[in-house]
């Protein structure tokens, strides 16, 4: 690995739209944000004023990202679902571990699939590229922060206060001046909401500075590339979930210092999951051919000359709640296609259904009910708000991002832009037919291919031999990445984040694992054990190795 390789600081945040100072006059009500690290650092960097996630929620979100893959096409697009992606799928830090990158991850994981232990040298509350053995060895290092997660806004008073402890009184956001947006009633309700929200994003704010600090504090801030992100948009209702620009549209922000000149800015529209190819260019190494990510600047910092021309997104399942829609968005227009347009936009869900906001919606909607139901007519919802909560659903929208940013304004039936509508649709239709969409057929079906007997698929255990002093590995289970250890086995537990399982460490048994790249020569130990695993299997059983 080459003393040029650049260290990696990969920071994600949950559920937020570009609501930072940065993104004035780019999206609308940023200007109510106090961010002033992350304001900071795109005057540092690159500004991307168009970045887009390819679903509004955020496992499937994030799936696309650590494997460089449409969710649609490796089975991920379902919300909680243990996928099984295709054998040639991986993690994208494993590719930076095979070429010595030390890759942590704090903490969050989340991907439709249990993470082996091959992709992470660490991932806990405290993995750090401090840890590294090796001090100048280039490293990976991916936070998570979950303070902005729609969870946290709801949270009962002495929580929101101790997640937001760190801002000043003139820090906090007044509710009266909080910027609802038209399709939601402009109550006590939702401006609260809106105020605990961008709160809770400066709390981020505050946590993203002493991340940049600790960078300059180690003296590896001059070579080190770092990228902000969001999963998804803001976890309000018709915004997570729902593929209309305030469930795709996110912040991204990605500073490098030599490489990428301050104070850029960059509009043309962009995918996240391009994030995976883009980390592997910027180390030097090759994407592989079968990712969908493309890279979105090079080694040298040069943006790439062929952006996509169009940006793609979709929406499945999201719990209980089954669904399908696909979209596309190019610089201007934003496409949708109901593919139930007889279900409606507001269907239960049972984990949504319980936040305030929601409830203040189905409130409004239930009142208006009980006074028709008395022969009054009384409107407590605009048309606009009425819409969403309507029984049913066009099967096509079209919105007009630049002269309606909240799209309000369905076009798609306007002769005014059939051309439009006939351009995008063949856009859609074109990406649709370059893969199997496996979102398109039925769950059961999907389930019954990966698992006929219901049953996980257990990794076969890997197979080694000795060759000239030497140790060389195989597994037969096709797509399966290997790991090695010299620590014994203990009966340490996984540790838990106290989230959900697919959020917790690895089954590593509390070991570190290398990850297995070829032949090598074994360290001085009695005993090196090897284990494999495939993404959606279950890892294989160890298999220990006497040495000497």
């Amino acid at each position: 690995m080459p003393n040029s390789s650049p260290n990696i600081l990969f920071i994600s945040t949950h559920d937020i739209n570009p609501d930072l100072g940065c993104y004035a006059g780019v999206w609308p009500g940023a200007d109510y944000a106090h961010t002033p690290n992350l304001d900071r650092m795109a005057a540092e960097g690159l500004l991307y004023e168009n970045a887009f996630a390819t679903t509004p929620v955020c496992a499937p979100s994030r799936s696309a990202i650590i494997t460089g893959m449409f969710p649609t096409a490796i089975g991920t697009m379902h919300m909680r679902s243990n996928a099984v992606p295709p054998p040639e799928v991986h993690c994208f830090p494993e590719y930076l571990r095979a070429a010595g990158y030390y890759c942590t991850n704090n903490f969050f994981l989340d991907y439709q699939f249990q993470s082996p232990v091959t992709v992470f040298d660490e991932n806990s509350p405290t993995a750090h590229w401090r840890n590294r053995p090796d001090p100048d060895q280039p490293f990976y290092a991916a936070f998570h922060g979950m303070v902005t997660h729609e969870s946290q806004i709801y949270v009962k008073d002495e929580i929101y206060q101790k997640n937001t402890a760190r801002l000043k009184p003139e820090e906090r956001h007044d509710p009266a001046l909080a910027p609802v947006p038209p399709y939601y009633p402009n109550t006590p309700t939702f401006q609260e909401a809106v105020a605990r929200y961008s709160d809770n994003i400066t709390a981020m704010d505050y946590w993203v500075g002493d991340l940049l600090d600790q960078l300059e504090e180690d003296g590896l801030a001059d070579n080190t590339l770092v990228v902000f992100w969001s999963d998804h948009g803001r976890g309000f209702p018709r915004e997570k979930r729902w593929p209309y620009e305030a469930g795709l549209h996110v912040p991204l922000i990605v500073r490098w210092p030599g490489k990428i000149a301050p104070g850029s800015v960059y509009q043309t529209p962009v995918c996240t999951m391009d994030l995976a190819a883009t980390m592997l260019e910027a180390a030097g190494l090759e994407v592989p051919g079968h990712m969908q990510a493309r890279p979105l600047f090079d080694r040298a910092g040069q943006l790439n000359p062929n952006p996509r021309p169009f940006i793609f997104g979709h929406r499945d399942r999201m719990g209980e709640t089954e669904d399908t829609v696909r979209t596309v968005r190019d610089s201007r227009f934003h496409y949708m296609r109901n593919y139930h347009p007889d279900r409606p936009y507001a269907q239960h869900q049972d984990y949504a259904e319980t936040t305030s906001t929601w409830r203040e919606l189905r409130r409004f909607h239930w009142e208006e009910s009980q006074y028709r139901g008395a022969g009054i007519v009384k409107k407590l919802l605009t048309p606009a708000q009425h819409r969403f909560m309507a029984s049913s659903k066009p099967p096509e929208e079209l919105y007009d991002i630049q002269a309606d940013p909240y799209e309000l304004d369905n076009l798609a039936d306007n002769p005014a832009y059939a051309a439009d509508m006939v351009r995008l649709r063949q856009a859609l239709d074109e990406w649709e037919a370059s893969f199997p969409d496996l979102g398109m057929l039925p769950e059961e079906e999907l389930l019954l291919s990966w698992r006929p007997n219901g049953e996980f698929e257990i990794t076969e255990v890997p197979l080694v031999k000795s060759e000239g002093g030497r140790l060389e590995a195989s597994c037969p289970t096709e797509g399966a990445s290997i790991g090695w250890t010299t620590e014994p086995p203990t009966d340490a537990p996984p540790k838990s984040t106290g989230l959900w399982n697919l959020n917790d460490e690895p089954p590593t048994g509390g070991r570190h694992w290398q990850f297995y790249n070829g032949p090598f020569s074994p360290p001085q130990a009695e005993t090196i054990w090897f284990r494999a695993h495939r993404l959606g299997f279950l890892q294989s059983a160890d298999v220990a190795v006497k040495l000497g």
